[in-house]
């Protein structure tokens, strides 16, 4: 398995476990690495989404009851919810990861720990969301960027040879 699917698929795990325990974060957090076997970049990955989710956890509550017409964030099952949670922070947060793969890794994670059902309910969240990004879905916020995403500006060659 892949580091960064490891770290979404441990992250999930946590929030998870979070939603229902709101415990000392850092206790928490210690307890639930004693029960992992992780690799380091794994677990790199999945602590900086999980302390992402948890710092913007409010304002990533209020995108989500936008995007999800019809639906109390507190009733989402709540894999769901917390698949949505993470992928919202990656989104939004995470300018190294283009938006299309969080989406697609918060589907699939959805699948994995839900159901097929949940997976669409997941995408058609995500895909309301992704109309309010101002970055191009496929791509990675380039090192040293100083501009804009509308192409007129910036300098993605800032840094030559990296």
């Amino acid at each position: 398995m892949k580091p960064r699917h490891e770290g979404r698929m441990l992250a999930t795990q946590f929030l998870f476990q979070r939603d229902f325990n709101r415990n000392d974060f850092e206790e928490a957090l210690k307890l639930f690495w004693e029960g992992q076997s992780a690799g380091k970049k794994s677990r790199a990955f999945a602590e900086e989404l999980i302390r992402g989710v948890d710092a913007h956890r409010e304002e990533l509550d209020e995108r989500l009851q936008g995007y999800a017409s019809n639906w109390e964030v507190g009733r989402m099952g709540a894999i769901d919810r917390n698949v949505l949670r993470m992928a919202l922070y990656e989104m939004f947060y995470c300018m190294d990861i283009p938006p299309i793969v969080s989406i697609n890794e918060a589907v699939d994670i959805a699948k994995e720990f839900s159901s097929i059902q949940s997976g669409h309910f997941v995408n058609g969240v995500l895909d309301r969301a992704k109309r309010d990004l101002k970055r191009p879905l496929r791509t990675v916020k380039p090192v040293n960027w100083d501009g804009d995403w509308d192409g007129q500006k910036g300098n993605a060659n800032a840094e030559e040879g990296r």
